[in-house]
């Protein structure tokens, strides 16, 4: 399947001014995968994976000049590693600090050399060492978008319709209807590689399904890699927990268990940086940047993927596949963590992305708003609702009191229309805020596919009656 970030690795790969690359995210979402498909563009490609190959660590014990890493490796490894017809990926890097190390002296002696690393626990070990500031880029991964999902399971006409679509305008209804209804196949089935491939393969909901488990007890198997025994029993008990509180303000008193907050943080902080969960922060929203009026203590909880929260959740997956019109209405909270990761996934690649959301707390006005966004300069609130979402009071009242704010966004089941300073746009348009740096691996990803975006139109009435 095409992923965005494959386009991406195209351009690192043709880029003059070329850095080693880090692929950075939680395990499982693709990132060893894109890694060895780029590297069949190449006449070689030479993967080291240092938690497999463990003797490979001896190599950069000695010191980390490239010309001795290249030389001892491809010996090793009895493979050619030739600058610049080369691929050099290592994977599982945070096994072997001083191969992350090295990376600077690939980038400052053997520029031409692609060098990529991997590594399921990467953050971590950037926290211990740190990575060497301009001599190394980043690229952010995540679980398979809507729109990535679209374009795997045969839907690239449709992705390409909505790409192109304008915002002011009605999109057909019978279209809308269909695109809403894949929304829900995409909350059952999620975006993990692993359960996207096997509906693609087979369509059989029960075999999805059964792999969201394994998944789970993986996650769970890391905890004792990055936590200290005593903190294994808190990162499980919030990683089984903190599912319920997607939505909602997060609150260490609602973990199950009579725990306390400072045994509880350090364990939310490991997941954090593991990846599996994002906080989304509480900002004033006056100005940019928004991190700049955030309150620390106060966060909601997005986790890494929607359809394997709802499994840890032991929530019926299947009622999507069966009736999406009836579950949008009545799990709002799943449609919020929808826009939440949509928003991640179409953000810049190259940084890490945060995600804020704005709350007033006068006992007499209570307002909330599900996540402030800034888009070409501008801070945009966002409102998510399942059902028909007719009511704003929260949008309405954020935006008389937030001059810097020129227009809201409803993100719901409704067609696109638009009320004063209010857009309404459905809950399949989240693409329409994606940040520059990833329109035109959007684009590609459809044209990719080898029909004409000119086409999708006319392909798309023949879903009329």
């Amino acid at each position: 399947m095409k992923r965005l970030m494959d386009w991406h690795l195209q351009q690192w790969k043709i880029g003059r001014h070329r850095k080693p690359l880090l692929l950075r995210g939680a395990r499982q979402v693709g990132k060893t995968f894109a890694a060895r498909k780029l590297g069949e563009s190449f006449d070689h490609f030479v993967e080291v994976n240092f938690e497999y190959l463990k003797e490979t660590k001896k190599i950069f014990d000695k010191d980390l000049r490239p010309e001795r890493l290249v030389q001892e490796l491809s010996i090793l490894l009895s493979q050619d590693i030739v600058p610049g017809s080369t691929l050099l990926f290592f994977d599982e890097i945070q096994e072997c600090h001083e191969a992350l190390k090295s990376l600077r002296y690939f980038y400052e002696v053997m520029p031409s050399l692609h060098v990529l690393a991997a590594g399921s626990l990467l953050d971590f070990a950037i926290e211990k060492i740190g990575i060497p500031v301009g001599r190394v880029e980043s690229l952010y991964c995540y679980p398979l978008s809507f729109f990535e999902f679209l374009a795997a399971t045969g839907h690239s006409q449709l992705a390409g319709s909505i790409l192109e679509h304008s915002n002011l305008e009605p999109i057909a209804e019978v279209v809308h209807q269909k695109t809403l209804e894949l929304v829900g196949h995409y909350l059952a089935i999620g975006g993990m590689p692993e359960v996207v491939a096997r509906w693609i393969e087979s369509r059989s909901p029960r075999e999805c399904f059964s792999i969201f488990q394994r998944l789970i007890d993986t996650y769970r198997q890391d905890f004792g890699k990055y936590s200290k025994e005593h903190q294994v029993k808190y990162v499980t008990e919030l990683f089984n927990e903190m599912p319920r509180q997607i939505g909602k303000q997060f609150k260490y008193s609602a973990i199950h268990g009579e725990y306390k907050k400072r045994e509880l943080a350090p364990g939310l902080d490991l997941l954090c940086t593991a990846n599996i969960v994002h906080k989304i922060h509480h900002t004033a929203g006056h100005g940019l940047p928004l991190g700049a009026e955030s309150k620390p203590e106060w966060f909601k909880i997005l986790f890494l993927d929607i359809a394997l929260c709802q499994s840890i959740l032991g929530l019926n997956l299947g009622s999507w596949l069966l009736d999406p019109h009836h579950e949008f209405v009545n799990r709002g909270a799943i449609a919020e963590a929808f826009v939440g990761q949509e928003l991640l996934c179409y953000a810049s690649p190259y940084r890490k992305q945060e995600l804020y959301f704005w709350k007033k707390g006068d006992q007499q006005a209570q307002a909330e708003i599900d996540f402030l966004f800034e888009h070409q300069g501008a801070i945009i609130p966002l409102e998510v609702k399942s059902g028909d979402g007719r009511t704003l009071k929260s949008l309405h009242l954020f935006l008389q009191t937030h001059c810097t704010s020129p227009y809201g966004i409803r993100f719901s089941v409704q067609n696109y229309s638009r009320l004063d300073h209010i857009f309404s746009r459905p809950l399949y348009d989240i693409v329409s805020l994606a940040h520059e740096d990833q329109k035109e691996s959007l684009f590609h990803l459809v044209a990719s596919t080898g029909n004409s975006i000119r086409n999708i139109h006319k392909e798309l009435k023949e879903l009329e009656p």
